[in-house]
């Protein structure tokens, strides 16, 4: 049987896909079990040894037995020992390990990066195609929303509105049993900068639990480009204005599965009463609003919500379904709206394309005021492929002319005048569709 630490080097040693898959299929045909039981913890996001540090080995020990190191990563997993013991008992093993054992294999384990291009998708792809379900590793899904613009057919019924919060969508883990508590992006990348919200949670709403559950949010702050900074850090960043809106929850182990026994209005309430009674510093739950889209009262109300989200500066507004499950997919159980923006503005300068673009139109340069903000920004999207070829040929007299733009949202630029998030050109001011400048 291959040693685990010979065939990361091999998956390291050639980068294409094809190759990578060979490799894992021969290895679960020969039934390298010791091999896969360790790429399923690494992989796994939910699989996590509590040590921000793991250190690399300069000098041979003797060897470290798979059952040596599976005791060493059970322990660190349940924490059986924490802190000083826990840095202890790996330093021990460590220095027992050889150091392609340990560079190569427990280490990449316990740092959760195999560094071998290999996902949980390559390694559920190959079992998929060889039936061997027994090799495959848990995802990390979260429920996602699709767009209410493509999916008008779905705006009717019981509805939840809510605002869409523009920070970073967070899940927070809770064990009772581990007294732990772990914070996670959407695509499963681990947080390490909201231990406030941590605490938070360990003290206020994992009393009184007996099973792991998540709580789904969004993560706010005053600024976001100070969120992104604690995002994507790993330490020593300020974090503790950022603020946990919950707007769901679910059992660990049906997250694992995929879905939701309760349905929306269920998990709602569910999420409510932990807030009852209780003062919280850095969290809160979302407030939703129950509307009829059927009936002429509920779509106005909507409608009004909507507009009133724009106003309030928010991303959008989303639309849940009253009775549906958590599903650990994108789901038609619900929907986004987001609000676009138009603003009028002068065209200032025309830049050239580059790559397929070169020699024809890349972005129109746009200046202008909206209410009493100064925009400045640069339009290269909305454009058809003949449309940047006519509009580069004219460029002389498209210059200070007035066009649409349509824009996701206004953003602040650092020298006090605003931009848009995503710009797209709709058309000229004031003439005719169709109409030849």
């Amino acid at each position: 049987m291959n040693e685990p630490y010979t065939i990361i080097q091999e998956l390291e040693s050639d980068n294409s896909r094809l190759f990578k898959e060979g490799v894992i299929a021969r290895e679960m045909q020969a039934g390298n079990d010791e091999f896969f039981e360790g790429l399923k913890i690494a992989l796994d996001k939910l699989y996590v040894f509590n040590v921000q540090k793991v250190d690399t080995l300069n000098q041979n020990g003797p060897g470290l037995d798979r059952e040596s190191f599976w005791d060493l990563q059970h322990q660190l997993n349940h924490r059986i020992v924490t802190g000083n013991s826990a840095r202890d008992l790996l330093a021990e093993r460590m220095q027992q390990a050889t150091c392609e054992q340990w560079n190569d294999w427990y280490r990449r384990i316990l740092i959760k990066d195999l560094r071998c291009g290999v996902s949980e998708k390559t390694i559920n792809n190959v079992a998929k195609k060889l039936n061997m379900d027994q090799y495959k590793i848990p995802t990390f899904d979260v429920m996602l929303a699709h767009d209410s613009a493509n999916h008008a057919n779905k705006m009717h019924g019981e509805k939840f509105i809510d605002y869409k919060l523009d920070g970073v969508r967070v899940l927070a883990f809770f064990d009772p049993d581990k007294d732990t508590v772990s914070m996670y992006t959407r695509n499963g990348k681990q947080l390490h900068n909201f231990g406030h919200v941590e605490q938070e949670i360990r003290d206020k709403i994992m009393p009184g639990f007996e099973v792991p559950y998540i709580l789904d949010g969004e993560m706010v702050s005053k600024s976001f480009q100070a969120l992104m900074k604690q995002v994507h850090r790993k330490e020593n960043v300020e974090a503790t204005d950022a603020k946990f809106a919950v707007f769901d929850m679910i059992a660990q182990h049906e997250f694992t599965k995929g879905k939701s026994i309760l349905g929306c209005a269920d998990r709602d309430a569910f999420v409510r009463a932990l807030f009852v009674d209780k003062q919280f510093d850095h969290m809160f739950a979302l407030e939703k609003h129950r509307v009829n889209l059927d009936t002429p009262q509920g779509y106005k109300k909507y409608l009004a919500f909507n507009k009133e989200a724009i106003a309030n500066g928010f991303e959008g507004v989303m639309i849940k379904d009253v009775d549906a499950p958590y599903e650990c997919k994108r789901s038609h159980h619900m929907l986004k709206a987001k609000p676009f923006i138009e603003v009028t503005l002068n065209v200032m300068d025309i830049e050239q394309g580059t790559g397929r673009n070169e020699g024809r139109l890349g972005a129109f340069v746009c200046k202008g005021t909206d209410g009493d903000k100064t925009i400045e920004v640069n339009v290269g999207s909305g454009f058809s492929d003949q449309q940047r070829d006519d509009f580069w040929m004219q460029r002389d007299k498209i210059v200070n002319q007035l066009v649409e733009v349509r824009g996701d949202a206004v953003t602040q630029n650092q020298d006090g005048t605003y931009s848009l998030r995503f710009p797209r050109f709709k058309t000229f001011r004031g003439f005719e569709l169709g109409e030849k400048i």
